[in-house]
């Protein structure tokens, strides 16, 4: 199991199966990646709104990778262990004419610069904000040939702004091509369900990620462990299913069902008997609401309701 180093830049703001990748891993290898906030460095402390109406939008995520894994190939899961999330001490939020959740009463630019200390910022003052680092954007490069935008996310995870991938999180992602091609970015230092002004604290960061191949094991969309258990507002210590759709509850009907199949297959649960705790014990979210035509639900069911396993 060896160790990498990969620097944020060259940045990627597309998915594309046919990019080259950066470096090739093995399963089990750790990799500290460097990640530009999601503007790719264009916006920074003290920025006038004119200048950041001004940005090119066109490197927006600002990803770094891809990261080959040796001998991942489609059908396979691969697993990426979040060992580690440091933001760099600054970050900023905006608003956008003709984005977010509120955009028709929301009409003016804004920015907003934050400072932040370790756990913590004071910026907004009186309020005090938790910090929680995570990375907006983890996925695997998609299916289809040609280049995609990254603002939607899908099957292949991706922008799906599920604040739980913090420290400590797993997520396990449908191999969809040969080598993986796992990319990663748009770091948040915090960030509200829904993300409903379309950006968190948007933030440099660096994080450290282990990556374990699983053979032969067959995703159709991301799964993740969450095992954080300092943040009780969050999906913590749990199993959540990841759903993306143009419609939010029809995302909310996929994610609920694929819950149920996993208590079936894993816990030895009926359906019907599943479908009953998921009624009791899910707690069901719109993890964003803002990356347009996709909404993300994240279903979580809380661990200490059920019996350990390891899934993989």
């Amino acid at each position: 199991m060896a160790g990498h180093i990969l620097s944020a830049e060259p940045i990627h703001s597309r998915w594309n199966r046919d990019l080259a990748p950066r470096i090739e891993i093995a399963s089990g290898d750790t990799v500290h990646i460097e990640c530009l906030d999601s503007s790719g460095s264009q916006v920074h402390p003290g920025m006038t709104v004119e200048d950041f109406l001004a940005i090119d939008r066109g490197r927006i995520h600002a990803l770094t990778g891809p990261i080959a894994v040796r001998d991942a190939a489609p059908g396979d899961t691969l697993e990426v262990e979040v060992l580690e999330v440091k933001h760099k001490g600054w970050g900023w939020s905006s608003v956008t004419p003709g984005l977010g959740f509120l955009k028709d009463r929301f009409t003016d630019p804004f920015l907003f610069d934050w400072a932040l200390e370790e756990n913590l910022s004071r910026s907004l003052f009186p309020a005090i904000v938790p910090l929680r680092p995570f990375l907006g954007v983890m996925g695997v490069a998609r299916a289809q040939a040609g280049e995609f935008r990254t603002r939607p996310p899908g099957p292949f995870g991706g922008n799906m702004d599920v604040r739980e991938l913090c420290g400590g999180a797993r997520l396990y992602l449908p191999v969809l091509n040969t080598g993986a091609l796992f990319s990663a970015g748009d770091a948040h230092a915090a960030q509200g369900d829904g993300e409903v002004c379309i950006n968190g604290i948007e933030c440099p960061a660096e994080a450290r990620l282990r990556f374990n191949l699983h053979k032969h094991r067959t995703l159709s969309a991301p799964i993740i462990e969450s095992t954080d258990t300092r943040h009780p507002d969050c999906a913590a210590d749990s199993w959540i299913v990841v759903e993306s759709a143009e419609d939010a509850i029809a995302a909310a009907r996929a994610a609920t069902s694929r819950m149920i199949d996993l208590l079936v297959e894993h816990w030895g649960f009926s359906a019907v008997h599943a479908y009953l705790l998921c009624s009791v014990a899910l707690k069901l979210r719109l993890s964003q609401v803002v990356n347009e035509p996709m909404f993300t639900v994240s279903a979580a069911m809380p661990k200490q309701v059920l019996p350990k396993r390891k899934l993989f």
